[in-house]
């Protein structure tokens, strides 16, 4: 799943969810954050289960082990709740913040209900999103259509025993090598990032080449009925390489690189766009 769906925002702070038979469940760490500011949510949590638990309250039950991408990168075994749970989670942490973050969730999991009914309704609530970020709608419908791209590439790539995060992880690092000349990782040190989604901080003609990229691999990988990674690595090569060849025309003819350190952790998207058009 794609961070802008994995992550929802609360008074200005991220929350990690993940979908879990097809309901979702929310980052209890993160909830404590969001509704005491605690320096260490965490020691906050076990203190609160330890003292409920005096009181014959099992606030673990509430929760499931459920596997967060983490500020390393990598994912680790969380305590998750659905909603419901959360609402009894709430009752024992003493905030200002309980009432309306009560509100706030139950239409985060009505959202959820109204998407699975009608899908284009979680497309356009991403676009929200990116807008209140400061994106223009230009950038905004190519970042769009990229995750739609990437999502039927990794639909591809599972139906094609392609099975581990790592596979897939792998796999992208090739399309992305081939394509740019640098692995994802790479990429976000040449963009000075560190946990933020790289392709939010991409310009739209490095979004249309991720987006080439990925494309030509799904259209390679069924041409050659690639099956298990192996095959595929090779089908992400050249599908990467396709786009990697076009960048490489461009940059000659246009005499300016595709890939750019720049990113939009201190200017949104928008004013560089404005202040380029000016020049």
């Amino acid at each position: 799943m794609d961070e802008e769906k994995a992550l929802v925002v609360f008074q200005g702070k991220g929350i990690r969810r993940v979908l879990h038979e097809g309901e979702w469940y929310f980052s209890v760490v993160d909830i404590v954050f969001v509704l005491t500011n605690s320096k260490d949510p965490k020691d906050y949590w076990y203190r609160l289960k330890k003292r409920e638990l005096e009181h014959g309250i099992e606030l673990s039950t509430n929760c499931r082990q459920l596997k967060l991408a983490s500020a390393d990168g990598k994912k680790y075994l969380t305590d998750c709740a659905n909603t419901k749970s959360l609402f009894r989670i709430i009752q024992s942490i003493p905030s200002k913040k309980a009432e309306p973050f009560k509100q706030w969730l139950a239409q985060v999991g009505y959202e959820r209900v109204e998407e699975i009914q009608d899908p284009e309704l979680a497309q356009k609530r991403m676009k929200e999103l990116f807008s209140q970020k400061g994106y223009s709608d230009d950038w905004i419908e190519k970042r769009v259509r990229g995750i739609a791209v990437r999502d039927e590439l990794t639909d591809e790539w599972k139906k094609r025993d392609v099975k581990t995060p790592v596979e897939f992880a792998i796999l992208t690092a090739e399309i992305s090598k081939a394509t740019f000349g640098l692995t994802p990782s790479e990429y976000r040190e040449l963009k000075g990032l560190e946990k933020e989604n790289l392709r939010d901080h991409m310009n739209d003609l490095e979004l249309i080449f991720t987006m080439l990229g990925e494309a030509s691999t799904t259209r390679i990988a069924r041409n050659k009925d690639a099956e298990g990674f192996i095959e595929n690595k090779e089908a992400a090569n050249e599908g990467g390489t396709v786009a990697g060849v076009a960048r490489i025309e461009l940059e000659k003819r246009s005499k300016q690189p595709v890939v750019t350190p720049e990113n939009y952790l201190e200017e949104s998207e928008k004013k560089k766009r404005l202040s380029g058009e000016k020049k």
